[in-house]
């Protein structure tokens, strides 16, 4: 078993990264750079109460949807599966738990690209395309 130290940045990169999916799920908005013909993505931050913890295996995001629901995001690290579940509260006949949706995420993880909106000088910019410049300006690019 590692000590909490040892597995602290692990899980602080697992936690920013379920972060930033949970970021994606929202509607993104777009600001454009200096004039860099890139496009950076503005994630929106998690409304109040919003919180993330995990262990070795699970990340846990908790936070509020667009409807004002409070959302739980479950990530199996070691299953490679995610759980979203929806709560809601108020009198005895409203209050519940909601299974929204789960998923095996291994294979999305092997995507070079889905639903991918990058972009360079209005064109779109396919993952193939942008290893082609880094590799043009010298930088190796590791395949899986």
């Amino acid at each position: 078993m590692s000590s909490a130290t040892d597995s602290a940045p692990t899980r602080l990169l697992l936690v920013g990264l379920l972060v930033a999916l949970v970021g994606l799920t929202l509607e993104p908005g777009w600001a454009q750079d200096d004039g860099l013909d890139q496009q950076t993505q503005i994630i929106p931050t998690m409304g109040i109460g919003g919180t993330a913890d995990s262990n070795g295996r699970m990340i846990a995001v908790t936070g509020v949807d667009v409807t004002g629901q409070s959302i739980l995001y479950l990530v199996d690290t070691a299953g490679q599966q995610v759980c979203v579940y929806q709560a809601s509260g108020g009198s005895s006949s409203t209050q519940g738990i909601k299974f929204v949706g789960a998923r095996r995420i291994d294979l999305d993880m092997l995507l070079d690209g889905f639903n991918d909106k990058t972009e360079s000088q209005g064109k779109p910019l396919a993952f193939k395309d942008l290893q082609q410049i880094f590799e043009s300006q010298g930088q190796t690019v590791q395949e899986r």
